[in-house]
């Protein structure tokens, strides 16, 4: 990926180092989906296939995690206050991982600015919070195992760089454009909470079974790996992809897809349980939106099959 010397996006809080902010567990209260409902603790493997999915899916790992340990329902937690929340050094970053997540972040405000002006939208961007250890957020406290996640409630996307050597080191999804797909993929959701279709979406989960709601979840990661695609396609369009790239995105999201996650975790896979996307769902969907470049085709929610 050409990155190196772009525009930066200034829409940045740099929380790293800041006192207080590497400690903490979890707390606050959430909104959102859930992953699953389990009896006992949680072991490794169980934190680790949560972790990953919650950055690709865009739904808080933290959630997940907490609705696991206390046995409760997501859809009976409130809706985070941001109480406690905190602002680091707001700009562009000025070492390396700092710089290129902040270009990504860039490159996302000028595919989303451009496109929601042809709807005769103004594109409102999120802020991309890059902290250590622990942060709040208004969707409760935002923390390196969680892995990234885009928060709804104050419309910010977080990340802890480190989850990058996690990437590449324990998911096999090397590459600076895997690790840019993270970064769209959760810019998208931000792009269906700017659309109204998260609100919508969520309203409609409260009122459904477990079975139910997790196909509707489904949709909706879906549609933010299509997102993904479609910047992926506006990267291309201006000259920043080179070869290889997008075969980096593709199998970042072939390597989260429930499918793969869970034989990995645990030798099988039980689709009944899927609330994210296969592989071949979540690699398929970047591919549409990748190869069309317009909202609708990446309309999820109308057709039968995913």
């Amino acid at each position: 990926m050409r990155w190196v010397g772009r525009r930066e996006s200034s829409n940045i809080e740099d929380r790293r180092g800041m006192p207080g902010m590497d400690g903490g567990g979890l707390g606050g209260s959430f909104g959102g989906g859930g992953f699953g409902r389990g009896g006992g603790g949680l072991g490794i493997g169980a934190v680790a296939l949560i972790v990953v999915v919650g950055w690709i899916a865009g739904v808080n790992p933290i959630d997940l995690l907490s609705s696991l340990e206390n046995g409760t329902s997501l859809s009976d937690q409130g809706s985070g206050n941001g109480a406690g929340q905190t602002t680091g050094k707001v700009g562009a970053p000025t070492d390396k991982d700092g710089e290129f997540v902040a270009t990504v972040l860039g490159d996302t405000e000028t595919t989303w600015g451009d496109m929601f002006k042809t709807m005769g939208k103004t594109y409102s961007a999120p802020t991309l919070v890059i902290f250590d250890g622990s942060t709040p957020s208004a969707c409760g406290t935002a923390t390196t195992a969680a892995g990234p996640f885009y928060c709804p409630n104050d419309g910010k996307v977080y990340i802890d760089l480190a989850f990058y050597r996690e990437l590449q080191d324990r998911f096999d999804a090397p590459g600076d454009f895997a690790e840019a797909y993270v970064v769209a993929h959760e810019v998208g959701h931000h792009v269906q909470d700017e659309l109204g279709t998260l609100g919508k979406v969520d309203a409609e989960r409260q009122r459904m079974s477990d079975a139910d709601s997790n196909k509707l979840s489904i949709r909706i990661e879906l549609q933010a790996d299509c997102y993904a695609g479609i910047w992926a396609r506006d990267e291309e369009k201006r000259g920043f992809i080179e070869v290889g790239d997008v075969d980096e995105a593709l199998n970042a999201a072939a390597q989260v897809g429930d499918d793969a996650i869970q034989k990995r975790e645990r030798g099988y896979a039980v689709p009944e349980t899927f609330n994210h996307g296969t592989s071949a769902q979540r690699s398929r969907w970047f591919k549409r939106g990748y190869n069309d470049g317009t909202l609708d085709a990446c309309d999820t929610f109308t057709p039968c099959e995913v």
